[in-house]
């Protein structure tokens, strides 16, 4: 699974990092953000989306970066405690759960991170470990994304994260893996014109040079703990 992730890059090397994904035309709204060190569930996330069913001039391409609450809130959802339950969606069975299906056939998203956390079973209990690119550059974690009206007076837009199997590098410390997206497979998977057979190739997961990691402090075990020592280096795994 992955239930915290970070994402401390600042926004002026998004838009770099972003750029493979707009042509000439569009322009990328790139809001304010503070650098993250412990993202939690139920928290406020930054996520891609294509916005060709919206009205919006300033990015008539589509391709849209948005706030979410994260942990999946179906329409049909009438609280939010559901959405603690669906932070990941497995992407074997996407077409098979009702809470995912259909927003897996035209409500595809992209979230942004620079590393996710995962906890490793040892003798003296679990330890936390913080995998990230081997590049140290952006990850474009596959996710879906829904508009709730019953919970609450205004629409509440919230998200998931798609996990498939760990590659043999990582598996040691966990089993599942967040699905990450090539942005030069964006497109494909942002455009809602593209059903789920069109995508679900993508769903695998990143080869083994793709990724590093080490241990990190115990601190980020508190998501009230949110600040540069959660990512310092500890020895847990060597």
């Amino acid at each position: 699974m992955c239930g915290r992730y970070t994402l401390k890059t600042n926004p002026e090397t998004w838009a770099q990092l972003l750029l493979p994904l707009t042509a000439p035309e569009r322009t990328l709204q790139v809001p304010s953000w503070t650098p993250r060190y412990n993202i939690a569930p139920t928290q406020t996330v930054l996520a891609l989306r294509s916005s060709e069913s919206e009205i919006d001039g300033e990015n008539p391409a589509g391709v849209s970066l948005g706030s979410f609450r994260w942990g999946l809130l179906p329409f049909w959802a009438k609280d939010t405690s559901i959405g603690n339950r669906m932070i990941n969606a497995r992407g074997e069975t996407l077409t098979e759960k009702r809470s995912f299906a259909k927003a897996f056939e035209s409500r595809r998203c992209l979230l942004l991170a620079d590393g996710y956390y995962e906890w490793q079973k040892t003798e003296g209990g679990k330890v936390p470990t913080w995998i990230y690119p081997a590049d140290k550059g952006l990850m474009l974690m596959a996710g879906l994304w829904e508009k709730n009206t019953r919970v609450a007076e205004q629409p509440i837009e919230s998200c998931t994260i798609i996990t498939t199997q760990a590659n043999p590098r990582l598996a040691p410390i966990h089993d599942r893996m967040p699905v990450m997206i090539d942005p030069v497979d964006a497109d494909l998977w942002l455009n809602p014109h593209n059903k789920s057979a069109d995508v679900v190739d993508l769903l695998q997961s990143a080869s083994e040079d793709a990724l590093d990691f080490h241990g990190v402090s115990k601190l980020v075990n508190s998501p009230k703990n949110d600040s540069p020592e959660c990512l310092e280096k500890q020895q847990w795994l060597f």
